[in-house]
Formats: structure tokens, sequence, C-alpha cells
């Protein structure tokens, strides 16, 4: 009853603000949305950032939900005075290229993510491009989410569908929010090492095929760059995630930790995923060097073979083509088809033994 009190109190002071003339907000065209939620609901009406944080701290109730996309410097000074939030965070955010962190700064907690999307392919060539990265990052306080996204993918919208859902979740607040996205990150990281797992397959069988081509060893190697990527976007963040899962937090708490902790043991998963597709592409690069070195000694076994053939008839026109005068057999009548004849057999015999011992 009291709860029901409270909340019908909250929705009368929002219907006395006055949004006819609302203040000019201060991020710039950069602003993907901006929105109020109360009570795991969503709010009607759109309205600028600074007059939608007014709302929320004048009814001590909610949080705002600002999503940004590569904002500039001046574009961001607005909302980081705004929200107090620190100088070096607010540098790292406009600038991006940061590994995957988690800090604390005067009540804010700033964490950095990197997004992960596999680039669909018809066929993996030595220049295919596997796997796209991005930078996302979240600003976290008592009443409020700010999320920065850098790179083309990496969308918000459809997680934001998917907490709106579940009025729930959205009900414990931003910290809630901030679980969302790093299971939601985790969750990308499975689905890009799932699709990796069929390019793998795909280079292992053309290696250990009949007839394995020779610009395999660039596939190998593209595949391989193309995973080292992604290992930089995932690894560094297992730190991080085990420090919000595990160390004392006003702005979490040990319920949205434990959440933390589940998502902790599936990028240990990922993370597993990607050294065994690391140590399976040095194997498999290791097992093509090795038939190509197979290769090359077969081929000068060949060359070799061939060539001890040709010495045969090539030795004995050499001697013949001395023009000495008392060499055997030059006036017999038959010295010549009797020399072909021996040459022929000579020859006959060097490439039965070659053939049998398998060097032809």
């Amino acid at each position: 009853m009291i709860r029901n009190l409270r909340r019908t109190m909250r929705r009368a002071y929002r219907r006395t603000v006055d949004l006819s003339h609302p203040a000019r907000s201060p991020l710039g065209s950069s602003v993907v949305n901006c929105v109020i939620y109360e009570d795991g609901e969503r709010q009607s009406g759109d309205c600028p950032a600074d007059e939608a944080l007014r709302r929320v701290r004048a009814a001590d109730s909610g949080f705002v939900w600002i999503g940004l996309h590569e904002p500039s410097q001046e574009e961001f000074a607005g909302v980081a005075e705004l929200f107090a939030l620190h100088r070096l965070a607010v540098e790292d955010a406009v600038t991006a290229h940061q590994r995957p962190k988690a800090e604390l700064y005067d009540g804010t907690l700033f964490a950095v993510f990197k997004t992960v999307s596999y680039v669909e392919h018809t066929e993996l060539t030595a220049t295919s491009e596997v796997v796209d990265t991005g930078e996302l990052m979240v600003f976290t306080g008592r009443d409020f989410v700010i999320t920065v996204r850098h790179g083309s993918h990496g969308s918000l919208g459809p997680l934001r569908e998917t907490l709106e859902a579940d009025p729930e979740s959205l009900a414990k607040g931003p910290a809630a929010v901030l679980h969302a996205i790093a299971d939601r990150m985790v969750d990308d990281y499975l689905g890009v090492t799932d699709a990796l797992q069929d390019d793998m397959d795909a280079v292992e069988t053309a290696v250990f095929s009949e007839r394995p081509g020779r610009a395999e060893a660039g596939r190998i190697y593209q595949l391989k760059r193309e995973l080292l990527e992604l290992k930089r976007a995932v690894s560094p963040l297992d730190r991080p995630l085990r420090k919000l899962a595990a160390e004392p937090s006003r702005l979490l708490g040990p319920e949205i930790q434990k959440y933390f902790r589940d998502v902790t043991d599936h990028l240990a998963r990922v993370t597993e995923q990607i050294a065994g597709f690391d140590n399976l592409l040095d194997s498999i690069l290791q097992a093509h060097l090795a038939q190509v070195t197979v290769a090359q000694n077969e081929d000068m076994r060949k060359i070799t073979a061939w060539a001890a053939v040709i010495a045969v008839p090539t030795m004995v026109c050499g001697v013949y083509g001395m023009n000495f005068e008392h060499m055997p057999e030059l006036r017999w009548t038959y010295g010549y088809p009797f020399v072909l004849s021996v040459i022929a057999v000579a020859c006959f015999g060097i490439h039965r033994v070659f053939r049998r011992n398998g060097w032809l």
C-alpha cells in the first residue's frame, strides 16, 4: 500500500514538470537515446539529459540511461560535467583504444568492454577479415548509466528491449544494466568462437586433403592473426569481471555480484576455446610445413632419379663423341644399333630400380 502511494506521488510530480521548453541537451548529435526508468518500467516522453537527471533525483527514484555513439570531446564535455565524471575516465571514453577494465572513480564505476563481431565470408583467404572489434564504455552511478560505443557494431538496442521486457530485473537499477551488458558481450564472444570453428574445420580439412594447396600457409596465418585480435579483446576482461564479482561495492551489491560470477565462468569457457584454437592452428601450421618439406623432398628425389637415367646416354655419347680412331666397334656394321641398345637397356634398368624404391 505504501509503495503504491509513493508511486502515485512520483507520477503526480512528473505531471507537474513543464517539458514544453526543455533545456538544450549537452550531448549534441552523438546521443542515441536518453530514457528514464522507474520501478523497472520505461517512462514515456523524451527529454534532454539534464532534465532527465533532474527528474530522477527530484523523485529520488529510478535512473536515467543515456546512450552515445562516438562522441567528440566537445560533445562529451557537457555530459561529463553534468554527471561529474572523472577526467581520466572521460579521456578514455572519448579517445577509445582501451584495454578491458573496471575502475571506480569518485563513486562512479567505469567499465570498458571490447565489442566483437564475426565477419561473414564465403571463403577464407590470406586477406579475409574474420573478426571485427569495437569498444563499449559504461559509466555506472547510483542513478544513471551512460554507455559510449565506438565502432559500427555492438548496438545495445536489442539489449535494451530485452531488459524492458523484464521489469523485475531492470528494477534492480544501474547495476542490473551493467551486468546485462557484460553478459551480452560475453555471449557475443561465444557466438564468434562458434563461428570460428567452421573456419578452423575448413582449414584443417584443406591441409589434410590428398592434394593440399601451397597457399594454405597464408590462410592459416590470417586465421591465426584474426584469432589473436579476438584474444586481445577477451583475455584482459577476466580480471575486471572477477573484480566486479568479488570486491565489495555500493553500486553493485551481493545479489548482482552473484550474476557477475556466472558471467566470469562463461568468459573462462571462451578463453579456453581461444587457447584451444590457437594450439590447434599451431599444429595445423606445423603439419602443413611438414607436408611442404615432404613434397619438396619427393620432387628432389624425382629430379635426382631422372638425372641419373639421363646420365647414362650422356656418358656413352660423350665417349663416342671424342673422335678417336681406335675406338671399340667404331667400324663395325652393327656398332651403332648395339650402342643404342646398351643405352636403352641401361636406362630401363635404372628406371626400374628407382621405381621399385619409390623415387619415381
